[in-house]
């Protein structure tokens, strides 16, 4: 993600291709292929005529369901690519699918539901009714709307509870506090503000626009654009013609109405996801978790969730494999990789040679040469033995496909695919929209978010070649949906229908925003620490009372009176010491002042080390370790006077960026 200092520039929107596509020229070998009598494009017309006669035509039939917002306010003849990918889809899969990789939803009562909930959120405490001190950190940092929806969800858990007489519960109000004379909850304010009772003045909005490289970029008035600040919980600020404004809308194919957004970069700069320790981004995870829920509790919306009884999957191999599986074959031959080496191979195979392809993704391959490729490459491809010159681009799109829909679990998730289609079938501005999405993204797990974000980075190439390829945004996303979204169970057909156009449309905004989808709000960062340091003060009250400790703590307050020890402790105020292993100069104290930027420390150590400082050395960021954080990789233009005051305690460390 790169951003500029210098004017405003903004993702812009991507153009609608006007020209008429060129009918599909590969002949396909799937059995049971309509006569050579009728061409591709005819039978396409007609397949698509069929599916449209079926969606519209309810005075001839009744309705075999109640049909979806979306499907209902969007131009049939505009989702023609995603009904053709289906019908590949299903033709595909009736001729060599496995059935043991399908999956099922279950429908599950309240009190499993919000138990369920519960412990996802990292609030099991509330249910075992244990002290555990990582529950008890999370609920001290929850703002007003978040503490509201866990409490919503835990009266009804207790509620269920009762009435099948399982166990006593723990009442809501031992839980939070609260007495009869007093308000429910108090608001707890998340901006990023200075711990130890240190106040950090408001310093005046730094604007700044999230760009990318294969987007044009314009420069433009902030008053034209959508503002975003990730400073404020997303719930906290919804507003009453948030609610009213949730009406039916209509989705269009036109990729130019997506709006344009501003981020607002605060003086702790932006962090991503790769930024933050395994260890924080868990905790991120737990407070996106309830971020969401009460986002949409705000909104008036349900949160539906699936229950997924999951198949365990094959244990080796390449396709049909779960993503964690997979991985972790793959890192014992090369370590440190995030992302599924055969899905790297497929990416780059699809980058050096469809790229300008006509209907990349869109045209199908060869059946037959995909599932002979398919086979060869399980044989050969970690022996590297296999000919990916052979390999047409698009049978590697088609085998990139395949990888996707036959993950045992879906790329993003079956538990949370209701939230994804309910976030455009019930909120109807798209600024809300990406809101939801955001936090839906910050839920997925490592590997999937890391997969995830290859294949948009991809797509996103895709897009730029429209000239060339003939595939605009809504046509990328129309293609990718039903094998992003496919739902894997007895009722498919019925669900696919309902989320045609409304998956189609996730798709877009995942490709559009996903500079924006990477960056970890900082309001979540600011809980973590907030939690991070409760969960260490309550360590520390547990401690007290272990008469051993009492001797050590007395013994290193005696240690901090001598002499030289007080000489130490006079540092002045906002000098820090920074580590560089790597350099010839090891450590520096740096004094900061106002305008000292995570850069400007990282430029004095290369000026510093100019004489044979090595590729590696130029290659580093500046992290911030322990205190209130576990690790944390700063925005060169983190304003450093202003993380010192949140986190005085940490540790500076010049590092190459994930070592």
């Amino acid at each position: 993600m790169e951003i500029k200092d210098s004017g405003n520039v903004v993702l812009t929107g991507y153009h609608s291709y006007t020209s008429s596509r060129t009918p599909r020229t590969e002949e396909s070998t799937v059995p049971g292929a309509m006569p050579a009598s009728r061409s591709p494009l005819t039978i396409r017309k007609s397949n698509s005529r069929r599916i449209n006669r079926m969606l519209s035509d309810e005075s001839a039939h009744t309705p075999m369901f109640n049909r979806s917002i979306s499907e209902t306010s969007m131009d049939n003849s505009s989702m023609e690519d995603f009904w053709c990918e289906l019908k590949n889809i299903k033709e595909n899969s009736e001729n060599g699918s496995d059935d043991s990789l399908l999956m099922d939803v279950k429908p599950v009562d309240d009190g499993e539901l919000e138990a369920e909930w519960l412990q996802e959120a990292g609030l099991s405490t509330l249910i075992s009714g244990t002290q555990e001190h990582d529950g008890q950190a999370l609920l001290s940092t929850l703002t007003r709307t978040q503490a509201a929806a866990v409490q919503k969800r835990y009266n009804s858990y207790t509620q269920t509870m009762r009435k099948k007489n399982k166990h006593s519960v723990r009442d809501v109000r031992d839980i939070f506090g609260i007495n009869e004379s007093t308000p429910t909850f108090e608001a707890i304010p998340v901006s990023p503000l200075a711990t130890n009772g240190v106040q950090i003045p408001m310093k005046k909005p730094i604007w700044k626009a999230v760009t990318s490289n294969s987007c044009t970029l314009e420069k433009i008035n902030p008053a034209v654009a959508e503002e975003l600040s990730f400073e404020i919980s997303f719930s906290e600020t919804i507003i009453t013609d948030d609610k009213e404004k949730q009406t039916n809308q209509r989705i269009k194919k036109d990729d130019c109405i997506l709006p344009k957004f501003i981020v607002w970069k605060s003086r702790f700069g932006l962090t991503e996801v790769e930024d933050l320790s395994l260890e924080d981004m868990k905790k991120i995870r737990y407070l996106s978790l309830i971020e969401l829920t009460a986002f949409y509790d705000a909104l008036g919306i349900e949160l539906k969730r699936n229950r997924v009884l999951r198949i365990k999957g094959r244990e080796n191999g390449l396709f049909g494999v779960p993503l964690a599986t997979l991985l972790e074959n793959d890192q014992k031959k090369v370590p440190g990789t995030k992302v599924p080496l055969i899905f790297q191979r497929l990416l780059q195979q699809l980058e050096e040679t469809g790229l300008e392809t006509e209907g990349i993704l869109r045209v199908p391959g060869s059946a037959s040469r995909v599932k002979s490729l398919r086979e060869e490459l399980e044989l050969k491809f970690y022996d590297n033995t296999f000919d990916w010159k052979k390999v047409r681009s698009n049978d590697a799109a088609g085998l990139l496909k395949m990888f996707i829909r036959e993950l045992p679990t879906a790329l993003f998730t079956m538990e949370y695919l209701p939230a994804f289609t309910t976030l455009v079938e019930k909120i109807s501005k798209i600024k809300l929209q990406l809101q939801a999405l955001h936090l839906l993204i910050m839920l997925l797990p490592d590997t999937n978010r890391d997969t995830a974000k290859a294949l948009l980075h991809f797509l996103k190439k895709v897009v730029s070649n429209e000239e060339k390829n003939k595939m605009t945004l809504w046509n990328v996303s129309m293609i990718l949906a039903p094998n992003l979204f496919i739902y894997k169970g007895k009722s498919a057909n019925k669900e696919e229908m309902k989320a045609a156009a409304s998956t189609a449309h996730i798709v877009r905004l995942l490709i559009r925003y996903q500079d924006i989808l990477w960056t970890v709000p900082a309001f979540l960062i600011s809980q973590v620490r907030k939690m991070n340091e409760a969960a260490l003060n309550n360590n520390k009250k547990q401690l007290i009372f272990d008469k051993s400790v009492r001797k050590l703590l007395r013994r290193k307050t005696m240690e901090r009176e001598r002499p030289e020890r007080r000489e130490h402790c006079d540092v002045p105020e906002g000098v820090i010491r920074v580590y560089a292993p790597l350099h010839s100069k090891v450590s520096m104290a740096i004094q900061l002042n106002s305008r000292t930027k995570a850069k400007d420390i990282l430029a004095r150590f290369q000026c510093e080390n100019s004489r044979g400082t090595s590729d590696k050395c130029l290659n580093q960021s500046l992290y911030e370790i322990g205190g209130n954080i576990g690790e944390h990789c700063l925005d060169p233009d983190t304003y450093m006077l202003d993380v010192y005051h949140v986190n005085p305690h940490a540790e500076w460390i010049l590092k190459p960026k994930n070592s």
